[in-house]
């Protein structure tokens, strides 16, 4: 997500480096090109203006201009301008102790809604709560079907017009109201409406909606929005919160939009802030949504603390306690490091996780578009060819005719086998230094490791172009004389 507008505000800000004391031209021509990013990546254009204005208020003050770096001043007065665009955000859904609480969810055709209300309802079960689900979308029968196979996965009640008697049974409000009256009477402490939506904004939609509103009265209603549908997702929210005064938005899909244009305008235009997100199709892949965090990410400051979040939800935790064992010992195998990245592949796509690492947002660029996914496929399958002894003691062991044995088995070239063994010495160092530290810590220390390195993942990555052969007799004359005549040239620079 954001990918286009990240990789345009960094540009826009390494223009303004290196350029020594700056000028309040030169700044305001680097402001130029934030604001072209913002567009570009589909912001409101009310949305950008008015946050370039507040940009620019501090960024051509005497502050930035005098100081020593005023690019990373910059991006310090662009990441609170974010937040503070985007937020402030409150998660809690004010679940009462001894009451039912009542969450209304609303949306367009196609947005998710359903779905989301399933991701919801995990979510306040993980709290410890009971919820139920009530499907109030008549409009469209596959929802109701859908909410039903949801709520089985899930092991909640789900009330629908299957439980209403014959004339109340195609009337969402009726439907809504017994919901909320059979989750009271069984002491339910959550439940959520997931109620009807259309391919697009209409009266009719709108006074259903108010209907339910005025005789259920929710407690909290959320919309959500599909943020592939850039700017429609923020007109349909000023008109949904206009008709029902929203509590706060769910946004889907924004894991597939590169732009994230929506995301930035949706709070400024209706005031309601983003309260979640959902990032995939499972039930789990709701997460609350941080302001201050997406900011960073946006900035290629990476996002630390979320990574660290969903590893420990997702992590095999006796796994890790056993690995942490054997790095204690100071044992480190290739099977060890195999695991270790097994357990990275739990937290989503490799692309998405490097994003979240500070600095290294930008390394499926440097990388030419490279496969991380089959790449890593690549070092398992060199691995799975090796036997117990060599995948233990790989550079010591792994000799000439143990690489051409292993690549064969493996499906690649026998130099990606010495590339894997020269990685892992270099990892099976830092790792047994790592024992002992926290989630936290163990990230720091990569974002230090990949400060001292211009691609610390080039090695997953097959070289292009190369087949690993020895090079021709033409090859190597043509190499020895390229090489000549660079040591002649620094010759003449070095005056001797």
């Amino acid at each position: 997500m954001f990918e286009s507008l990240s990789a345009s505000l960094s540009s826009a800000i390494n223009s303004l480096r290196g350029r020594g004391r700056l000028t309040a031209a030169n700044m305001r021509e680097g402001l130029e090109q934030v604001r072209t990013a913002l567009l570009e990546a589909d912001v409101a254009y009310d949305v950008a203006d008015g946050f370039l204005e507040r940009v620019s208020v501090d960024a051509v003050g005497e502050q930035v201009l005098g100081s020593l770096d005023p690019a990373q001043q910059l991006i310090g007065i662009v990441h609170r301008e974010l937040v503070n665009l985007m937020g402030p955000v409150d998660h809690s859904l004010h679940l009462e102790a001894g009451r039912t609480t009542v969450l209304m969810l609303c949306g367009l055709q196609g947005s998710g809604k359903t779905t989301s209300c399933a991701k919801l309802a995990k979510r306040i079960l993980a709290a410890g709560r009971g919820v139920m689900l009530v499907a109030a979308d008549l409009q469209r029968p596959a929802a109701i079907e859908q909410l039903g196979v949801l709520g089985r996965q899930l092991g909640v009640p789900v009330h629908g017009p299957a439980d209403m008697p014959a004339g109340a049974a195609t009337d969402p409000v009726a439907v809504c109201s017994a919901g909320v009256a059979r989750a009271r009477k069984e002491g339910i402490s959550a439940v959520i409406l997931d109620t009807a939506g259309r391919l697009a904004i209409d009266e009719e939609l709108m006074r259903e909606l108010a209907r339910i509103d005025r005789t259920v009265g929710p407690d909290q209603a959320y919309l959500v929005v599909d943020a592939m549908t850039g700017q429609d997702a923020v007109t349909s929210a000023k008109a949904f919160h206009d008709a029902l005064e929203l509590d706060g938005v769910i946004m889907t899909k924004l894991d597939g939009d590169a732009r994230g244009g929506a995301a930035l305008s949706v709070k400024s235009v209706t005031g309601v802030p983003i309260k979640f997100i959902g990032t995939g199709e499972q039930i789990e892949a709701l997460e609350e949504f941080h302001p201050e965090r997406m900011a960073g990410r946006i900035l290629g400051m990476g996002d630390v603390i979320s990574l660290v979040e969903e590893a420990q939800r997702k992590f095999d935790q006796d796994e890790m306690r056993r690995q942490e064992e054997r790095l204690k010992a100071g044992e480190f195998t290739l099977d060890d490091f195999k695991s270790m990245l097994s357990q990275t592949r739990r937290l989503g796509p490799l692309g998405k996780v490097l994003g979240m690492i500070p600095g290294m947002g930008g390394m499926q660029e440097m990388l030419g578009g490279a496969d991380l996914e089959k790449d890593m496929n690549r070092l398992f399958g060199i691995i799975d060819s090796m036997t117990l002894d060599e995948r233990r003691n790989p550079s010591r062991i792994v000799d000439q005719s143990r690489r051409r044995r292993i690549a064969a088995g493996a499906g690649v070239e026998p130099h990606e086998v010495s590339d894997l063994v020269k990685q892992f010495d270099g990892m099976a160092g830092m790792m047994k230094g790592m024992a002992g530290l926290g989630m936290r810590e163990r990230m720091q220390q990569v974002q230090k490791l990949q400060a001292q390195m211009t691609n610390p993942a080039a090695r997953l990555a097959k070289p292009k172009g190369d087949t690993g052969k020895r090079l021709t007799a033409d090859e190597r004359r043509k190499l020895k004389k390229q090489r000549d005549k660079e040591v002649r040239r620094k010759k003449r620079a070095g005056g001797g």
